[in-house]
């Protein structure tokens, strides 16, 4: 009998994992059709500096939670990408309704919808990386931090490749601070906390002195 009691027990802890992944499942999918419909219902219309925060931040803070909340990494890389191609299918559904087929607004370029593909994927995995309470969790905290501040610094430092005058300072500042605050929340003490900051910091300065030595030439690469 007690056997049987400690089988169905953990039968039914199965289940409940299951259901658990069946609506996180439904959930980013869900989520990335409301984010990704906003975002093109928007497009164009308010003031400027909505638009600059909405397009790409809420599409990574979408995939943040996607990632942070999975039940492992497989689902993380699963639910992120799932979210990820629910906003595009949204945006063109919501283009077409409005007659604008030119699906490329999100990313600006079929580049950029690449890169915002393979960006919130990326930026998901590491979400739920920062788990772990070792190094690595610090690592990916530090690495989210980093991708997120320099995606500010290129908007709003001009002449770099994505820079916007309008960007700075109020958006720009207010994306900063989010992105400090998004490491704060990764990490669950102090100690761990100011590492993932300063790995954040070392990571965007790298990719903000790259970035500028590409902008001024040092760097010859052929884009």
């Amino acid at each position: 009998m007690n056997n049987t009691t400690i089988d169905y027990a953990d039968f039914a802890e199965y289940d409940r994992r299951l259901s658990r992944i069946e609506r996180h499942l439904v959930a980013a999918f869900l989520g990335g059709l409301l984010v990704g419909l906003v975002g093109m219902l928007i497009s164009g219309r308010g003031p400027a500096w909505v638009g600059q925060v909405y397009e790409p931040y809420a599409y990574l803070a979408l995939a943040l939670a996607v990632g942070v909340t999975a039940s492992g990494f497989g689902w993380a890389l699963l639910t992120t990408f799932l979210a990820a191609v629910s906003t595009l299918v949204a945006a063109m559904g919501a283009g077409a309704f409005r007659g604008d087929l030119a699906f490329d607004v999100i990313g600006g370029s079929a580049a950029g919808l690449n890169w915002m593909l393979a960006l919130p994927v990326g930026l998901g995995l590491l979400a739920y990386v920062t788990h772990r309470d070792d190094a690595w969790g610090d690592l990916a905290a530090g690495a989210v931090g980093a991708a997120l501040i320099a995606n500010v610094v290129d908007r709003a430092t001009p002449g770099f490749i994505d820079s916007e005058q309008s960007f700075w300072p109020l958006p720009a500042l207010l994306i900063g601070l989010l992105s400090v605050a998004v490491v704060l929340v990764l990490r669950r003490n102090a100690r761990a906390r100011l590492r993932a900051l300063a790995l954040a910091v070392v990571f965007a300065g790298l990719f903000a002195t790259g970035l500028a030595a590409f902008v001024a030439g040092w760097i010859p690469f052929a884009v």
